[in-house]
């Protein structure tokens, strides 16, 4: 028998939902997301900012916030952008992703502000 926890999740119920790796954990802090942003520039990866509808989290398409931040290393930059994109849609989840210009793929992707939901 498996100790493990089973978290109950259903299309449903918006906030029952999980997705991607920090969405098991509490929301993160303002210091949480500058370090993401940090490790992001520390790997020389891509960052780019996306958003969504709750409802629509588990579709694959979620809208791109301006175009992906080619070799932007500026921290506070990025996180300024995030910010603006989280105040323009702040119903919305807030997704931050590294993309990895020699893998061709995303090399981090995190929710980084839960919208609200119903």
């Amino acid at each position: 028998m498996s100790d493990m926890q089973d978290y109950k999740s259903s299309l449903s119920d918006t906030t029952s939902r999980k997705f991607e790796t920090f969405s098991y954990l509490p929301a993160m802090t303002s210091e949480q997301i500058r370090q993401q942003i940090e490790y992001v520039v520390s790997k020389g990866w891509n960052p780019g900012i996306e958003h969504t509808e709750p409802e629509n989290a588990r579709s694959n398409y979620w809208y791109m916030w301006k175009l992906p931040m080619f070799g932007e290393t500026d921290v506070d930059a990025i996180l300024a952008e995030v910010e603006n994109c989280h105040k323009a849609h702040p119903d919305n989840h807030v997704r931050l992703l590294g993309f990895d210009n020699f893998k061709q793929s995303a090399g981090a992707s995190m929710v980084i502000y839960r919208g609200k939901t119903v």
